[in-house]
């Protein structure tokens, strides 16, 4: 999908981010990230390359890319709002993400998925091979209140 759907937007401008809307998804309404304080996705937010999805001023979608541009990227973050899903938006979003001049002639471009990966694997994404060679720390309650 290369046309916006009408009336939407993509844009990259990190001054039209609206990180309380953001942040009210992330910590309330994603499974990834719930209780995620404000600072820290302010924080993330400001060390990533940020793709905004906007329906006149208001902003109705997100997704962030950990990079050093050169090598490595990492998405992270994906979400179009409620009430602007079934319109194409989240394909869209998707196509400007991996079309971006920043994030040509990557080794790797990874992410996480829960329940998403008809979407992803029709940009070329594709299940881990060699799974063992990928470590982690995982701490999923790391925003819950001690």
């Amino acid at each position: 999908m290369r046309t916006p759907p009408a009336g939407y937007e993509v844009s990259t401008d990190a001054g039209r981010l609206d990180v309380e809307m953001i942040h009210t998804f992330l910590a309330q309404d994603s499974y990834w990230s719930p209780g995620i304080p404000r600072r820290t996705v302010e924080r993330a937010i400001g060390n990533s390359l940020c793709f905004g999805v906007y329906h006149g001023a208001a902003q109705v979608g997100f997704a962030r890319v950990v990079t050093d541009r050169s090598t490595f990227a990492l998405l992270a973050d994906v979400f179009i709002l409620p009430a602007h899903r079934g319109r194409g938006l989240s394909k869209w979003l998707m196509q400007c993400v991996v079309d971006h001049d920043d994030l040509q002639g990557l080794r790797r471009l990874l992410l996480l998925t829960s329940d998403a990966h008809d979407l992803y694997r029709r940009f070329g994404f594709e299940e881990i091979g060699n799974a063992w060679r990928f470590m982690e720390i995982l701490r999923p309650d790391v925003y819950r209140a001690t």
